[in-house]
């Protein structure tokens, strides 16, 4: 007798003996009916292909996403590779400015870094600004959708010149040092970011914003707990950063001195390009010097009166192209400036929460 399984399945025997990570669907949303002998922790093989065809059918028609393929890598602290991992993710398109959103399904993870980690940090680089990654504190995550890369000089022109969508200032339409359609715009301030994400709402009639830092840390992790999503180290192979010191024992690689085409190097678990280099990502939260007090729900902090969130510096992540590998980390908070400072480091990626979750 066939019935619906009442638990989740996660991790699935594949022909070659390895688990295969899929998104956090329960069989009541895919709709898929197994055998009873079915367990949570192994399927058949024979199943793959049913699962596979069937998840995509009823993901793709009934919320209207489209399937992303690809592979992620990890690395061992010399930086050689150690693993490859499929990568399975949904997302629907914004066209224009040919914008992908990607699905982040809703889970817990550890945010920041552990406190023996933090003093052989502050010990090699011999600062302490290591301590406000800390305390490490466990985050529950809701669903989001989050760009599959850092907004592109393409997508900000499109809605920068688009003056009938002005919500609260004007934008300058070419505004990044390094020029190319495809690479990251940059030269944005804080308050540009989130204009662009107020014009992208009314022209989309969707909830455009910035992410939260627990969010954008979330994502990046994409279920990893090690230094980077790509694992011990970071390699010039796999980001663009300035890879002329090391983090590990990985040997030195390129400095580029420049930003790059956006999706050059490979994703992360959730498919997301980017997320360690190139440029750094502006988040919604006014900067904390630590956790103490942090919300546990994922979303972002900010003063309590406007007047000092006007005044308050914002929290950036994800390093950027002239930036040693230890600021490139998932933990690592940068802030400094206030939401009106520029630089050809800075620049932004975008959370959709309208109401589209799975």
């Amino acid at each position: 007798m066939f019935q619906l399984l009442k638990h989740r399945l996660k991790d699935f025997s594949v022909e070659d003996g390895e688990l295969y990570q899929r998104l956090r669907l329960t069989p009541e949303q895919l709709k898929i009916l197994a055998s009873e002998e079915i367990t949570a922790e192994t399927m058949p093989v024979q199943f793959r292909e049913v699962l596979d065809n069937t998840e995509e059918e009823i993901i793709t028609e009934k919320f209207n996403l489209t399937l992303f393929k690809s592979e992620t890598v990890f690395v061992d602290e010399r930086g050689q590779i150690t693993a490859k991992e499929p990568v399975r993710a949904f997302y629907f398109e914004e066209n224009p400015p040919s914008l992908k959103m990607l699905y982040i399904p809703s889970g817990e993870f550890w945010m920041g870094t552990e406190a023996e980690e933090i003093a052989r940090l502050g010990e090699k680089y011999g600062v302490n600004w290591f301590k406000r990654e800390s305390p490490r504190h466990l985050v529950k995550i809701a669903p989001f959708y989050l760009s599959q890369t850092p907004i592109t000089q393409a997508q900000w022109l499109y809605i920068a010149q688009r003056e009938d969508l002005k919500v609260e200032r004007d934008l300058k339409p070419e505004p990044s040092y390094f020029k190319g359609s495809t690479n990251p715009v940059e030269r944005v301030s804080w308050l540009d970011a989130v204009e662009f994400c107020q014009r992208l709402s009314k022209m989309t009639k969707k909830q455009y914003r910035l992410p939260s830092e627990a969010e954008w840390e979330y994502a990046c992790r994409a279920g990893t707990t090690t230094p980077f999503h790509f694992g011990a180290t970071l390699t010039s192979n796999l980001a663009n950063y300035d890879a002329r010191e090391r983090f590990a024992k990985e040997p030195a690689g390129e400095y580029r001195s420049e930003t790059t085409p956006v999706g050059q190097f490979p994703p992360n678990g959730f498919g997301l390009y980017d997320m360690h280099g190139n440029v750094w990502e502006w988040c919604q939260d006014d900067f904390q010097e630590n956790y103490q007090g942090a919300p546990r729900d994922g979303s972002p902090r900010q003063e309590k009166s406007k007047k000092q969130q006007n005044q308050a510096k914002k929290a950036l992540r994800g390093g950027s192209w002239c930036y040693y590998p230890n600021y490139c980390r998932s933990a690592y908070r940068y802030y400094y400036f206030r939401r009106d400072y520029v630089s050809s480091n800075y620049g932004f990626r975008v959370v959709c929460g309208a109401g589209r979750t799975l």
